[in-house]
């Protein structure tokens, strides 16, 4: 990895993120990150004042990957009820299926009670996600939900969403692959998608077929 000046804060962002993903924040060390990145303490501190500024950092790199992810996995889809779909199934995987996902926002959600930074920099990234579903629940036909209570559904979603993902921390089943599916469907029940909706039968459209073998070959 390249570690001139320039490219040397999104380095230790990337390795602080990674660090905290695997152990939480308070067992990772100022020490830790520089190694991980592969440089020297002193050089840390060349471009963070502190532990807490790097986590702060860290946060925003989290928020920034899913969302450069969501955008990536849709940008070539049309139909909305794919759209929708592929973004519940990338969410999943995330939030649920992703361990380090799991461990680095669990950490995050317990901090922000206590960080007013940290708790105004995930109701940012909050805001925009429930915007994003908005959108995509707005533009598919054939949810049940009223429009004046779609930011409602969303909210229970999401809700529901992080939910599934404590339950996973001690019902490791929740967090297989198989479980996917499922769990896409169920969301896609509270936002108001009954079975046999045509969201509900965007499952093998919507999922490239390296995924779907990837999927038959863990399940």
């Amino acid at each position: 990895m390249p570690r001139s000046a320039p490219q040397m804060p999104a380095r230790l962002t990337e390795a602080a993120f990674e660090l905290f993903a695997e152990h939480g924040f308070e067992a990772v060390t100022v020490d830790d990150i520089a190694t991980h990145a592969g440089v020297t303490k002193g050089s840390f501190y060349s471009h963070f004042q502190s532990k807490r500024e790097i986590i702060l950092a860290a946060c925003a790199f989290y928020y920034g990957e899913y969302q450069r992810k969501v955008q990536r996995a849709i940008a070539r889809l049309s139909d909305p009820h794919q759209r929708l779909r592929r973004v519940l199934e990338i969410s999943v995987r995330s939030c649920v299926l992703d361990r380090g996902n799991r461990v680095f926002t669990t950490e995050v959600f317990a901090l922000l009670l206590q960080d007013d930074e940290v708790r105004a920099g995930w109701s940012q990234f909050y805001d925009s996600v429930r915007k994003m579903y908005l959108g995509l629940l707005i533009a598919a036909d054939g949810c049940q939900v009223p429009a004046a209570e779609a930011r409602r559904a969303v909210d229970l979603m999401l809700a529901a969403m992080e939910g599934v993902k404590m339950r996973a921390a001690f019902e490791p089943q929740i967090g297989s692959r198989a479980q996917q599916a499922t769990i896409v469907d169920d969301l896609l029940r509270v936002l108001g998608f009954p079975a046999g909706s045509r969201a509900a039968r965007s499952a093998s459209s919507a999922t490239p077929s390296s995924a779907r073998s990837r999927t038959r070959s863990t399940s």
